[in-house]
């Protein structure tokens, strides 16, 4: 594939234009009329969205599998490093890019020294490969009579003097080629079809030596805890009977498997049940007298990472606050819980000082009562953020395999379009999720909020006005009812597609059976003893520079630190609290070092990363969360063994 590709650039036109994606519901409710067919084209005008979407689901789960494999085509491990950009060009072309000189000149500059396996995937994530119909389609402005060749002679005189000129040599290569060159002629289908068939067969035969490689099957990748590109955790659950002692160790040591790296620690912690836990912390005893404010929000799992809702927490006096964040249970049916239940929930308590800086870190919950964690303490007067935390342990990308897509609408026996039971639950649902006050209806800027996860855009004051001439609404805001018809409208626009309503549901976290999976709501209550909380949710966004320095801080402010024996540069910090272990590594040289971390000799464990042994780059004179743990089953004991090295 190497040469093939190296060959040919497509420097057939000098700029790919820029492709823009647009909300699904772009200027939803912009200009309305009244009627509801007008409202409903602005509401779902957009199909890119349904489409891109579509695409980018099946393109994420097997493309860093896709990188892991050409990458081990070049290199041993991934944590060699690419140190030339002749290794680079290599490796991208072995995950079937077709990489030119500018790309490479943009990625491999005067100052760039090395560049490793997460530089890698994020410029293959950029760069993606040219598509067929698109190298066709600049051929075809060679051909404008369709012929479906193009003469070597004119081919010669385009790739050599326009664009990005190629080489004679590479040229000639792309010429010589038999099956596609003839009399002169240059079949450019023929052509199309070799070049693409390569690189599938180039990426197949990746994946196929490194499925066949045991020791590259175990490779894990990744410095990020957002971006692991996979969760496939093979934790080890304890026998029966297999019970040890509570108690707490961290020793360094250099193992006789780990001689070569720098410097190795080890951390045991034996933890007894989750469940079995006491809650240290008692609830006041005239607590229902303190003044009390309530919200909601959801956490939702991403490719990238997870999102939430930020809040803002303003209290006029001074007072004693006690606070509590734990999963939203949605279930209709008495004694049964929704799924999520067991998720781990977090609230990290930031005081603004003056506009000026990053929030400084108050506090935060690390006290758990059953499905709540909560914190008491006193607050000054003043403004502070609320960030809600999970550690992704139970949050995760689920694998399972949808028998037969649930379906949304049917005809009755008038041919009027009716959402299916199933439907109206799972939207019913998602309205007590986005009704964040809990009053039973929807302000506009609890809809926005909505607007924002389905469509990425917001709805005005004039749209929305014409959406409450539309639907039924209480008090200014939409009701229940109003939100299901809203549905139902999209349902009729599209005559029965169901294309819409599962971008919206897959958006809010809903697999093809119907089924939260791939989101966790939650609810905030915030008491105060002397005065009343204003609690109010300002945004819906991932907050991972600015947690991952909040997450940094905590564990350094309130974990045991260990220095590695003999490589006193790097410190390690554990911090266990009732449910979890976060581990935290701080460099304090001027060069990033790559660490691995190994946690094959755990028990009854679940980590954040979904993988047992991975690598985490910390970047010089920097400190990163290593990983969060937790039992994988609450009615056993867990064991946290976990050996870090260093090993650049």
């Amino acid at each position: 594939m190497a040469p093939l590709s190296a060959a040919f650039r497509t420097p057939l036109e000098d700029e790919e234009p820029q492709r823009h994606r647009t909300g699904l519901r772009k200027k939803r409710m912009e200009n309305l009329h009244g009627s509801s067919s007008s409202l409903t084209r602005r509401l779902y005008s957009s199909d890119e969205r349904i489409e891109s979407q579509k695409a980018q689901k099946e393109e994420d789960e097997n493309f860093y599998a896709a990188c892991r494999a050409a990458y081990l085509t070049v290199f041993k491990t991934s944590l060699e490093n690419i140190t030339d950009k002749d290794q680079l060009r290599i490796v991208l072309q072995q995950a079937g890019g077709n990489p030119s000189k500018k790309t490479l000149n943009k990625y491999w500059t005067a100052k760039t020294k090395e560049l490793n396996f997460d530089d890698f995937c994020a410029i293959a994530k950029r760069e993606k490969p040219a598509a067929k119909a698109d190298l066709i389609k600049a051929f075809r402005k060679l051909d404008p009579g369709n012929k479906g060749y193009v003469l070597h002679d004119d081919l010669h005189k385009v790739l050599t003097t326009k664009g990005e000129k190629m080489s004679p040599e590479e040229l000639n290569a792309v010429l010589r080629l038999a099956d596609v060159n003839s009399g002169g002629k240059l079949d450019y289908n023929k052509f199309c079809n070799v070049f693409f068939n390569t690189c599938d067969q180039c990426a197949k035969m990746a994946a196929e030596r490194m499925n066949a490689n045991s020791r590259a099957r175990r490779q894990q990748f990744g410095s990020q805890l957002e971006t692991s590109p996979e969760r496939s955790a093979s934790p080890r659950t304890p026998r029966d009977g297999d019970t040890t002692p509570r108690k707490v160790e961290s020793k360094s040591s250099r193992p006789s498997s780990a001689r070569n790296y720098k410097a190795t620690m080890c951390t045991i912690l034996n933890m007894g049940p989750p469940s079995a836990r006491i809650s240290k912390l008692v609830e006041p005893n005239n607590l229902q007298e303190w003044q009390n404010s309530q919200v909601k929000g959801c956490f939702f799992l991403e490719d990238a990472g997870i999102v939430s809702h930020h809040y803002k927490l303003q209290l006029p006096l001074k007072t004693t606050v006690y606070l509590t964040i734990k999963p939203l249970n949605l279930s209709r049916v008495e004694g049964k819980s929704s799924p999520w239940m067991s998720v781990d929930t977090a609230l990290y308590i930031l005081k603004e000082i003056d506009g000026k800086g990053d929030p400084q870190l108050i506090s935060f919950t690390e006290v758990r009562n059953k499905e709540a964690f909560v914190w008491k303490g006193e607050l000054g007067v003043g403004s502070y953020t609320l960030l809600p935390f999970t550690t992704g342990c139970r949050l995760t990308k689920k694998k399972k395999q949808i028998g037969k897509e649930a379906q949304l609408v049917y005809r009755n026996d008038k041919e009027d379009l009716v959402l299916t039971p199933e439907f109206r639950s799972a939207l019913s649902d998602m309205f007590d999720i986005i009704d964040l006050d809990g009053n039973g209806s929807l302000s506009l800027e609890e809809y926005n909020f909505f607007e924002m996860r389905t469509s990425g855009e917001k709805c005005d004051d004039d749209a929305w006005e014409v959406c409450k001439e539309n639907f039924e609404t209480k008090k200014n805001e939409l009701t229940r009812k109003g939100f299901l018809d809203l549905n139902l409208m999209e349902a009729n626009d599209r005559e029965g597609d169901p294309s819409d309503l599962w971008v919206t549901l897959q958006s809010m976290g809903y697999n093809k059976a119907l089924e939260l999976t791939e989101a966790c709501p939650f609810i905030i209550n915030i008491y105060a003893e002397k005065c009343k909380p204003r609690l109010s949710a300002v945004s819906l966004a991932s907050s991972n520079r600015q947690l991952q320095k909040v997450l940094c801080k905590s564990v350094i402010l309130k974990g045991e630190a260990k220095p590695m024996e003999g490589y006193e540069s790097v410190v390690i910090y554990t911090y266990k609290n009732d449910t979890r272990i976060t581990s935290v590594i701080e460099n304090k040289v001027d060069k990033k070092i790559m660490m691995q971390v190994n946690n094959d000799q755990s028990k009854n464990c679940v980590s954040s990363r979904g993988l047992s042994v991975f690598a985490v780059e910390v970047p010089a004179k920097s400190s990163v969360v290593s990983q969060h743990v937790m039992a994988m089953s609450e009615r056993q004991e867990w064991l946290y063994n976990c050996i870090q090295s260093v090993l650049s």
